[in-house]
């Protein structure tokens, strides 16, 4: 009775209509769940899916429940009625739909995930969708979560930080930016926040009007790039990001796919998940140098083995190759919950050919590649060389800029032969799987004519 108080005049003439007929109990059923989802605080992301189940389960129930009752009692008419009735519910239901959208435009909004490690690439590849217009791109936003929330390595602590990032990566891609509010610090003030990780690597984040006008003595740690901006409004970034078609968003702090499954089967969520992979030998060498005072021990070892190569860096190296291996594996399994939902990219693939990789990635997720990132990539693939002939890389290791075709396997002549020997015993199944050859050799290593690449599965489109 109390459903029945709180529902409009018209949908208890309904109900009583369909109490008249037993017959149709099950169509009851539908309908007050149709209500009481409209009521519910999810309903748009929801009501579309109803929309489109709603024909098939009329055909249905008018094949099994419809033809007994028509040939028993002839209510033909009645039938029409009750349909006529339901037609009208789902164009209410639509109308609604469209009057909280605002735009009236319900074309698929999706969401790509790019999921990766530390030097693999991932800055680079995650331009492509920073500069599509319509994409709203976040750049490693789960920076702060990693800085604000202590988790120590392996067991339920491993389980719970990845819990802790697939939930608010979850509210990110929802357009829900004032879940970072709770992880930046200093804490934002009102919502502001000049503590944007890498805010310039997001152009959404610097556009107008997000972009609002330079504060003075405010101290902008992370500030765009190409314009002065105020500190942050996390406010007008949220509404920036409901008006952008699409969402886009890098990070290399999520290692297990199968954490990811509740984010793909959500029902306001279409999203579309690239993992990116590189060479583990590459980026080992790539590491060395960008965070050279976490790899001393390393160096002091490849150099003369002054110090010993501890057996726990070593297993740590194994432990992150199977992660990414074992995520890998999952996604070309083609469980039903990923499938069609999955690619793995090598970023070897992405340096030799960066329109082609760029045209698949945006074919598989369902995005036009746009003159913009066509123009992107032209511009940021063939760097400039410097006066000696070689490629002048911008900001050094941070870089997006490269030459790409000459800069992927640099590293084979900047890695001693024994560094390679160690990832290749710690890695050598990621490196099969992924088709990374293994170099017998330091002539092996160093050799260009010796490919240590086989060619990319088309399996690994899924």
């Amino acid at each position: 009775m109390e459903i029945r108080r709180a529902l409009p005049q018209d949908f208890r003439d309904l109900l009583h209509f369909l109490k008249m007929r037993s017959k149709y109990a099950i169509l009851l059923v539908f309908v007050i769940g149709l209500v009481i989802i409209e009521k519910e605080n999810n309903f748009i992301s929801r009501v579309s899916d109803k929309l489109k189940q709603t024909p098939q389960v009329l055909a249905e129930a008018n094949s099994t429940e419809a033809s007994p009752a028509l040939a028993e009692n002839g209510s033909l008419a009645s039938l029409r009625e009750l349909d006529a009735a339901f037609s009208q519910l789902r164009s209410h239901l639509h109308n609604v739909t469209l009057q909280l959208v605002g735009t009236g435009d319900l074309r698929p909004r999706r969401h790509v995930l790019l999921m990766a490690t530390t030097r693999t690439g991932s800055s680079f590849v995650g331009e492509f969708f920073n500069q599509q217009g319509s994409i709203f791109y976040l750049f490693e936003p789960l920076w702060h979560i990693e800085r604000t929330v202590t988790f120590e390595p392996g067991g339920a602590n491993a389980v719970g930080s990845a819990l802790v990032y697939r939930d608010v990566l979850k509210q990110l891609l929802l357009c829900d930016l004032y879940i970072l509010e709770s992880f930046i610090l200093p804490v934002p003030e009102d919502p502001l926040t000049p503590f944007m990780f890498r805010r310039g690597s997001s152009r959404s984040l610097c556009e107008e009007p997000v972009c609002t006008p330079n504060t003075k003595k405010v101290f902008e740690k992370y500030h765009c790039k190409n314009r002065r901006c105020g500190p942050l409004n996390i406010t007008l970034a949220a509404e920036a990001c409901q008006r952008k078609q699409h969402v886009a968003l890098k990070t290399v702090r999520i290692r297990q796919l199968e954490f990811l499954q509740p984010l793909v089967e959500d029902p306001r969520l279409d999203v579309r998940i690239i993992q990116l992979v590189r060479d583990p030998r590459a980026v080992l060498a790539s590491r060395m140098v960008a965070f050279s005072g976490k790899y001393e021990t390393w160096k002091k070892w490849a150099s003369e083995g002054e110090a010993p190569l501890h057996e726990e860096e070593v297993q740590r190296l194994r432990g992150n190759c199977e992660s990414i291996r074992l995520s890998a594996e999952l996604g070309l399994r083609r469980p039903g919950w990923l499938r069609g939902r999955y690619m793995l990219v090598r970023y070897e693939d992405v340096a030799r050919a960066p329109l082609q990789k760029a045209e698949e990635m945006y074919s598989f997720a369902g995005l036009p590649l746009t003159s913009q990132v066509k123009d992107w990539i032209s511009k940021n693939t063939q760097a400039p060389h410097d006066g000696n002939g070689a490629p002048h890389d911008g900001n050094g290791v941070y870089s997006t800029r490269k030459n790409s075709s000459e800069q992927f396997e640099k590293w084979r002549f900047s890695i001693p032969f024994k560094l390679a020997q160690v990832v290749q015993d710690a890695c050598a199944p990621a490196m099969r799987l992924f088709g990374y050859k293994l170099a017998s050799s330091p002539a092996a290593l160093a050799n260009r004519s010796f490919s240590l690449l086989e060619e990319a599965q088309p399996s690994w489109v899924t």
